[in-house]
């Protein structure tokens, strides 16, 4: 049988994400519920090392679900990740008598709380919380809405100014590895070309489809680039057409960790507020060394080593489309 948890902590870790906060009022607003106790730990694993946890009630998590960012902080820890700094961090818990715990974070956060299950077998969950929605087993993560939306009103903002000029704009979103927000935001603004790290754009391609646009007398263009695109960052791809395309005024911005910050929207809080009540239900009822997902519209349990082992695709009809309505 299950041991009865009776007492849960709830940190973000990694990047934060808007909606991380909706998620954060959602797991202590259910454990309450549910008749347990709920704690909050300060800079995820950092905080976990050095005891930084406090107890929270529902007044704790008041007036947080339209805040940006996380109220419980959050860290990059290298002590986590060494078999002392994990055993300090359990005899923290188990001092304050930690049962479990819910992590808000990406990929990195995952992989720690699973080998921390490991040693352990202290049950834990997953809700995903990063702008890039690049986690396998869940059709949005949490911020993913919120950033995109961001980029669009920026992209917006910028072809403004591109059609009162003779312009061509290079606009770099966030996407290390992934090409989520990149794909999407760059169909949402009317981009003439989108540059993703899943899908390799050469400079003469890109000058190929410039040229294309130029002769059906556009004016203006707008390209979107991923950060992490194989050609180079925005910077980089700009000065390689400039010095080879002179039909544009080139310029470039780069949009950056504005991405990350914000409101956000009504997609992600309730998204976050379905995942966090979902983390507390799933532990209580078994669920354990999983990440809750959200598939079709319906909360799934996903296991640690699936999520983690798997690649997100950008879907195929996306690129199509982007394809069809750059002329």
């Amino acid at each position: 049988m299950t041991p009865e948890i009776k007492n849960i902590a709830v940190f973000t870790s990694g990047g934060d994400a808007p909606g991380m906060n909706a998620a954060v009022r959602a797991v202590v607003r259910a454990s309450i519920y549910y008749k347990k106790e709920i704690f909050g730990i300060y800079r995820g694993y950092e905080g976990m090392i050095e005891n930084d946890l406090v107890k929270l009630n529902a007044r704790s998590v008041s007036n947080i679900i339209q805040r940006g960012g996380t109220i419980l902080k959050s860290a990059r820890s290298k002590e986590f990740r060494t078999e002392e700094g994990r055993a300090q961090a359990y005899q923290h818990l188990k001092a304050r008598h930690i049962d479990a715990l819910v992590a808000i974070g990406g990929d990195g956060t995952f992989t720690g709380l699973h080998k921390f299950y490991e040693e352990y077998k202290m049950p834990v969950i997953c809700i995903p919380g990063t702008i890039d929605n690049d986690l396998a087993g869940t059709d949005y993560t949490i911020g993913y809405d919120t950033a995109t939306n961001t980029a669009v009103d920026a992209i917006d903002k910028i072809r403004d100014t591109a059609l009162s000029h003779n312009r061509l704009f290079f606009i770099e979103v966030m996407g290390r590895d992934s090409g989520q927000i990149a794909i999407n935001s760059g169909i949402a603004g009317g981009a003439v070309a989108i540059i993703i790290p899943e899908e390799e754009t050469t400079i003469d391609q890109l000058i190929e489809k410039l040229d294309e646009t130029a002769r059906n007398n556009k004016k203006s263009s707008l390209v979107v680039v991923a950060e992490g695109g194989k050609s180079g960052n925005a910077l980089e791809i700009a000065q390689q057409v400039k010095e080879r395309y002179s039909y544009y005024d080139t310029k470039v911005t780069i949009l950056g960790h504005l991405q990350r910050g914000g409101a956000p929207t009504y997609f992600d809080r309730v998204l976050a507020s379905r995942m966090g009540v979902a983390a507390i239900e799933g532990l209580l009822q078994g669920e354990t060394d999983v990440m809750v997902g959200i598939q079709n519209g319906k909360i799934v349990y996903n296991d640690f080593e699936l999520t983690m082992s798997k690649e997100k695709e950008i879907e195929a009809e996306a690129l199509r489309i982007a394809k069809i309505l750059a002329i």
